[in-house]
Formats: structure tokens, C-alpha cells, sequence
């Protein structure tokens, strides 16, 4: 980083926990993706919901925040260089009105897990249940299958290798997602990498690098070319 340029600020999109209901809703930060930010020297941030309902979401979902609501969350992110939506149980409304407005503004974007489905389901992206979650479901965070890369994609630019082993603790894969490509595939020829090629750094992912990035060289390149594109766009005084 050069001297007297500032560090950059990478939000956490924080998610409600899947047991609470409207009466107690609760918000959670996952440390592991916190600590990945700032070990890549960087500076974390929760982006918090700005009203008190849980509005869980499906592939269907409504921009219904509106006057000061909207603009209180939006605002959030216009603090932020870079966005990170976490893996969890459950996608709400927000997540994807931010998703949706990351996407428009070219604001570098990563998705983990269920995160993948809010960046596709953000911008008319659909999503499915997996024929055999019993595989992909391992709450472990060691290696469980390979991925095969396409070797013309953006990610493929940031691993430079046409194969890796990922972890994977997750129920859903991506169906369609028209604005997207995927480029990143597991043996059961689920989309695990999901791209924009048109955006600088808008990437969704089904694995969780944060689990391994301390030991796995190829899952801290993720967090080192989000926050890479963002010092960029700091040193060009890029604005969202």
C-alpha cells in the first residue's frame, strides 16, 4: 500500500439468526470473515439492517425498503470500498437490496455460501436444493471436494489453477443467473463459482475461504484481489 493512502473498508453484510423471530432479532458477524479482512490489511465493518423485521427471502423477493430506511442502509455501504455477504442458514430482504445496489455501482462484491445466492437472486439470479445435501452439508472446515476452474474467467486469475480443494457446508447451488457466469464446478457439476465479467470484482462462491485462508494459499487470494481491487479504486478516488 502506498504511504498516506488509507486503508480500505471492506462491510460485512450482517445476517439474523435463523431461530429468532421478529420479537428478538439478533445479528451476527462470522469472525472468521472479519479476521480474513483484517489480516489481508484491511478494515472491517458490520452493515447492519435498518428496520426490526426478520423478511426472509426465496428466489421472489421485493425492494421494500423505502424513505429512510433505504437510504440509512445504502448509506452504510457508501462508507465501504468493498462488500461481503457471509454464508448462514437464510437470505433476508436487505441483503439483496444491497447486493442489487453493489451490482449497479460496481462496488467489488464477494458472496460465500448462501452469500453466492444473494448476489445471483440480487440481480434475477435463481437458486435450487441439492440432490444429495448429505455430501455437501460437512461442518468441517477441511478439504472435502475439488473444483475444476474455467481457465478464461476472472477467478481463475486470482487462483491461477485449473483445480483446487474447497470445504463445503451448504444445501442450495445456483440454477440460473442470467447476468452471471459460472465458472467453477464441483464432480457433481454444481456451480460453485459464479462471476461478472462485466464488473471489476462481483464473484459468488459456494465454499468458505475464511476457514482456511490462514493455511490455504489459494483461499487467501480471494480476500487479498477483493481488497487489491479496492485500494485501486481508492487510489483513483472511485466513489459509490
Amino acid at each position: 500500500m502506498e504511504l498516506n493512502m488509507r486503508k480500505a473498508i471492506i462491510g460485512i453484510v450482517s445476517k439474523h439468526y435463523a431461530t429468532y423471530k421478529n420479537d428478538r432479532a439478533d445479528t451476527f458477524v462470522r469472525d472468521e470473515v472479519k479476521q480474513a479482512i483484517f489480516d489481508n490489511g484491511a478494515i472491517a465493518i458490520a452493515i447492519l439492517p435498518t428496520d426490526n423485521e426478520i423478511k426472509y427471502i426465496g428466489d421472489n423477493w421485493k425492494e421494500d425498503l423505502h424513505g429512510e430506511e433505504y437510504e440509512n442502509l445504502i448509506s452504510q455501504v457508501k462508507l465501504c470500498d468493498g462488500i461481503i455477504f457471509q454464508g448462514g442458514a437464510e437470505s433476508d430482504n436487505y441483503e439483496c437490496i444491497i447486493a442489487k445496489y453493489c451490482y449497479e455501482n460496481n462496488i467489488p462484491t464477494l458472496g460465500i455460501c448462501c452469500g453466492q445466492n444473494i448476489i445471483a437472486r440480487a440481480i434475477g439470479g435463481t437458486t435450487y436444493m441439492i440432490e444429495n445435501p448429505e455430501k455437501h452439508m460437512q461442518m468441517s472446515k477441511q478439504y472435502i471436494h475439488k473444483i475444476k476452474i474455467d481457465k478464461e474467467s476472472i477467478f481463475y486469475d486470482i487462483i491461477k489453477k485449473e483445480e483446487i480443494m474447497v470445504n463445503s457446508r451448504h444445501k442450495r447451488t445456483i440454477k440460473d443467473c442470467p447476468k452471471l457466469d459460472k465458472v467453477g464446478f464441483c464432480e457433481d457439476g454444481y456451480a460453485d463459482v459464479i462471476e461478472s465479467k462485466d464488473k471489476d470484482f462481483y464473484i459468488g462462491i459456494r465454499f468458505h475461504p475464511e476457514s482456511l485462508y490462514k493455511i490455504d494459499e489459494n483461499m487467501n487470494n480471494i480476500f487479498k484481489r477483493l481488497i487489491e481491487t479496492c485500494n485501486k479504486n481508492i487510489k483513483s478516488n472511485i466513489k459509490f
